[in-house]
Formats: structure tokens, C-alpha cells, sequence
């Protein structure tokens, strides 16, 4: 009889959302729940198509959580597990190694959660023998392969291998536990049950690998629909895959031509245009947009100096869609061609350039570096993020501020008004 089991990794239950949660409470709260719902869908999976297991490759947890509600709503969807007869296998990701609630939280015998030694557990079943084979980081930042402590694969039997690894490394993710795909399907398992790299990849060869990436995505950066995988593995040991959908809500970058636009209704049309033809694409009950605003139009300079006012009528379009919410506008308009000889200078655009050249001077910057990084001395600590974690964020950072303070006060001048 063939072993039917569900993969997933980096739930990152109860993941905090500091940004969202400043700007727009409702969208905060609705993201902020969306792990769970996420979960929830996941044990649902499990039971409804009857599988034998569920099998979690890390980073359930969000780091050094302490939250006991969260360990109330992981016990008890653990406990429709258990009473289903469908087993739980677990490892520790690097955000698990910093849960106080991964060390502490009592389970019900159905699940295993393997230790910081190489563990292989037998799980029998009418003419399959299955071996689990899992090792749990020790440390949140372990810097060497994992793969030689884990066992051979066991004659006879199918093998599941259960590691927590950023591979040979993926932009975004820090580099923990590296190892190769050539090794892993060299290793002998039928299946590497991987976890670490939130974006979903199927390695087929001679052991089918897959990173099923994050079931619900948190931010713009983790944009698109979200999945688990439903594993088979055959009586001869062939392993069949299916991606199931487990998001709730998903994000999606939403391009605008406002090309010749001139009135704002008709560029409230196109914006509304867009995000009903992205409602219609995207599966997940939720879409969250983040809107750019493309092309040479007449609105370009009150737009820019109106943001607020173009975020809200965006903010009312996703209303009327259904189900939608917008994120963010991000304006990336021109102001159409004047027609007039290039030799007729423009004084505003020409004072908008002396500006510029006086924000990008290492002595404008350094005095707005100097400001930035007094801001965020006075900020207590979870909110000083705001300007990135490391220095090459800093400077971007500052970067987008003096090109959009420039923009602004140009926008004021060329459309008009104070507002």
C-alpha cells in the first residue's frame, strides 16, 4: 500500500508585521492571522485526503516566541492530527532553534520531533516500510552541510530524508546548513523533504527533492500563490507530487499603464481595471496589491504631489473589486512630451536638477545619513528598522528619500497649491 504524506516548511506561525500593522490595522490583521488560516488549511489537507503523515521541515515557529497562544492554537491542531491516526515529523529550522515554545511545548506521542542528533524512525505499513530520517539544528546558524550525519538509506524500504537547508544559497535567504542538489540526490532517498528557501522548487532526478517554499506569504517579497506539496510514494517506491494551494491571501505586484491619461476618473478606471483582472488570476480568497503606476501621463506631477489622494481612491477601487486590498502605490509616471523646442528651458525642471544635484553632494547626504541614524537611537528597538538592518540598506534607503523629497517639492511647484 503506497504512503501518502503531506510536505510543508517555513510557517512561521505568528510572524510579526510591523510595517503593515503602521500603516493600515485592518490589512495587519488580516495578514497577521493568514499564517495560521494557512496551517489550519494544512491540517485540513491531511484529513481530507487521508494521509499518513505530516511531515514539517523546519521553522514552524518564528523565532523566540513566548506567545502561549500560539502554543494553545499549534497543540490543538496537532491534537485533529493525532486523532486522525495521521503522524507528525518534525525538524527545527533556524527560527525554531530560538523558539522558547519549540523547547517547552507538550505534543501528543503521535508527533516526533527530531533531535540535534541524525534520528531515523520506521514508520510500517501493509507491504511498505517507510524510513524518516531527520536532524534538527542545534544552533540557529549552523555553517556546514548536514548531510554526513545523516544515515544510509535502509534496504527494502523507501527513505524520506527531512533537512532544513538553504542549498547552494538563493538571494534573500541566509546561508544555513549549504549543501548541493547533486548530493542529496545522490544520497539514496526517494525523498528529501527540504525546507529553508521560501520559494517552491521541484529538483527531479534520481530522488525527487522539494523545497515547497512558504505556505503564506508575509510581505510583497514573497509575492504569488502559496503551497504544500501531497507526496505518494508507490508500492516499487516511485514518488508522486501534487502542489495544493494552502494560502489565504497572496500578494501581487499590479502594473498601471496611464499612458494619456489626463482626468483622474479615467485613471481611477484603469487602476480598478487592473485589479479586477488580478482578483480574476490570482486562486487565494485575498489579494493584496502593490500598485505601480506606469507611462507618460498629464496627472503625472499631481499624482506625485497628491499620493495620499491616489492611494485612497486606489484603496475604495480594491473595495468595490472584492476581496482586494492595496498595499502600496508606487509612481513611476512621466510627464508626457511639451512638444516645444528643447531649447525652451523649463525653470522649475531646471531648479528640480539643482536640487537634485545638491541632495546627491556627500555633504547634504552626510547631514540626512547623520539625521537618519539619530531617528533611529530615539526609536525603541523593534521599530528601527525602518531604514534597513545593515549598512548597503541604509543607503538605499537614502537614496529613495532625497530622489522622492526632489520629486515632491518639483510635483508641488509644477502642479500647483500646497497641499
Amino acid at each position: 500500500m503506497a504512503f501518502r504524506f503531506v510536505h510543508t516548511a517555513d510557517t512561521h506561525l505568528d510572524s510579526p508585521l510591523r510595517t503593515l500593522a503602521l500603516r493600515n490595522p485592518e490589512l495587519a490583521e488580516l495578514v497577521g492571522d493568514a499564517s495560521r488560516r494557512a496551517f489550519i488549511s494544512i491540517v485540513d489537507l491531511c484529513l481530507a485526503e487521508r494521509v499518513d503523515a505530516l511531515v514539517i521541515a523546519g521553522d514552524l515557529y518564528d523565532g523566540d516566541q513566548t506567545s502561549m497562544k500560539t502554543a494553545r492554537f499549534l497543540a490543538s491542531q496537532m491534537m485533529r492530527l493525532h486523532q486522525a491516526g495521521v503522524r507528525v515529523y518534525m525538524i527545527r529550522g533556524n527560527h525554531d532553534a530560538m523558539s522558547r515554545i519549540s523547547k517547552q511545548l507538550v505534543l501528543p506521542d503521535t508527533v516526533t520531533i527530531f533531535s540535534g542528533r541524525t534520528q531515523s524512525v520506521i514508520q510500517s505499513g501493509a507491504g511498505l516500510d517507510v524510513v524518516l530520517h531527520g536532524l534538527s539544528f542545534a544552533s540557529p546558524k549552523p555553517a556546514e552541510s548536514l548531510l554526513p550525519e545523516y544515515a544510509g538509506p535502509r534496504e527494502g524500504a523507501a527513505n524520506i530524508g527531512i533537512m532544513h537547508t538553504s542549498l547552494a544559497g538563493s538571494p534573500g535567504h541566509d546561508v544555513y546548513a549549504p549543501c548541493s542538489v547533486a548530493d542529496l540526490q545522490g544520497h539514496g532517498f526517494e525523498y528529501w523533504a527540504l525546507g529553508h528557501i521560501h520559494v517552491r522548487k521541484v529538483y527531479p532526478g534520481a530522488s525527487t527533492l522539494v523545497m515547497p517554499g512558504i505556505p503564506q506569504g508575509r510581505d510583497i517579497n514573497e509575492a504569488g500563490e502559496k503551497s504544500v506539496t501531497l507526496a505518494t510514494i508507490n508500492d516499487h517506491r516511485s514518488v508522486d507530487i501534487e502542489e495544493r494551494l494552502t494560502s489565504l491571501a497572496q500578494f501581487e505586484r499590479v502594473s498601471v499603464d496611464l499612458a494619456g491619461t489626463s482626468e483622474l476618473p479615467e485613471a481611477v478606471g484603469r487602476i480598478r481595471s487592473a485589479l479586477e483582472q488580478s482578483r480574476t488570476a490570482a486562486r487565494s480568497q485575498y489579494l493584496i496589491a502593490r500598485l505601480s503606476l506606469v507611462g507618460a501621463s498629464a496627472l503625472s506631477w499631481t499624482m506625485i504631489r497628491d499620493k495620499d489622494l491616489v492611494l485612497a481612491e486606489a484603496e475604495q477601487a480594491a473595495q468595490q473589486v472584492g476581496n482586494t486590498w492595496v498595499e502600496k502605490v508606487e509612481l513611476n509616471l512621466s510627464a508626457p512630451g511639451t512638444g516645444k523646442s528643447e531649447d525652451v528651458a523649463d525653470p522649475t525642471l531646471e531648479l528640480a536638477e539643482s536640487m537634485r544635484a545638491n541632495a546627491t553632494s556627500d555633504a547634504f547626504r552626510s547631514d540626512a545619513r547623520e539625521l537618519v541614524l539619530k531617528t533611529i537611537a530615539d526609536l525603541p528597538p523593534d521599530a528601527r528598522d525602518f531604514a534597513g538592518q545593515d549598512e548597503a540598506a541604509l543607503e538605499a534607503f537614502l537614496d529613495d528619500v532625497l530622489a522622492r523629497g526632489v520629486d515632491l517639492v518639483t510635483a508641488r511647484l509644477k502642479a500647483g497649491g500646497t497641499r
